[in-house]
């Protein structure tokens, strides 16, 4: 049964590939996964940035050539520009058990901890049969721009989140700098 339904989720995800996401078997064990998250690029709202010159006239710049918008905005998520890599293990039992997601990229986040565990109610009791990994891998992305600091698995970041907001974009976007890029 899970090895049937693996076969499909493999199958689903090369034809409709969730966006910023992309996930694979490692090798040719097909209960052991590699996933890929690109960091969420425009506005923290999980829209990817297109690489379009900036114009000119836009921006007060001393240099009036057109220059690739590489340089992300403060107000931009601090897991902008970020590649952050995941490992997927499916139990026996799957999809009547959910899969292990951990982050193998190091990355702040109050919902996930220097293991790469991962503080997700889908992972743990919400997880239906329903699920499939490309809704995982989409509620991941959406935790990274949407951080929830009240079911935190490092209570120190989501302390920074809710008391420090500055502190905690510098601190993550260091991190993502650092680990990630």
């Amino acid at each position: 049964m899970a090895l049937k339904r693996i076969n499909k989720e493999l199958t689903d995800l090369g034809r409709d590939p969730p966006s910023s996401c992309s996930a694979g078997p490692v090798g040719e064990d097909l209960f052991h996964w590699q996933a890929t998250i690109m960091g969420p690029m425009a506005f923290g709202r999980g829209e990817a940035l297109s690489r379009t010159p900036v114009q000119p006239h836009l921006h007060s710049t001393n240099n009036h050539k057109n220059k690739v918008a590489d340089q992300i905005s403060q107000s931009d998520s601090p897991y902008s520009g970020g590649v952050f890599f995941l490992a997927i293990h499916f139990p026996t039992d799957y999809p009547f058990k959910p899969p292990k997601v951990n982050f193998t990229t190091r990355i702040y986040h109050p919902n996930i901890n220097s293991n790469g565990s991962i503080c997700l109610d889908i992972l743990r009791d919400q997880w239906s049969p329903a699920l499939t990994i490309s809704k995982v891998l989409l509620s991941i992305c959406s935790m990274l721009t949407d951080p929830n600091p009240d079911d935190p698995l490092v209570p120190e970041i989501a302390h920074v989140y809710k008391t420090d907001r500055p502190r905690y974009e510098a601190t993550a976007r260091e991190w993502t700098r650092k680990y990630a890029i």
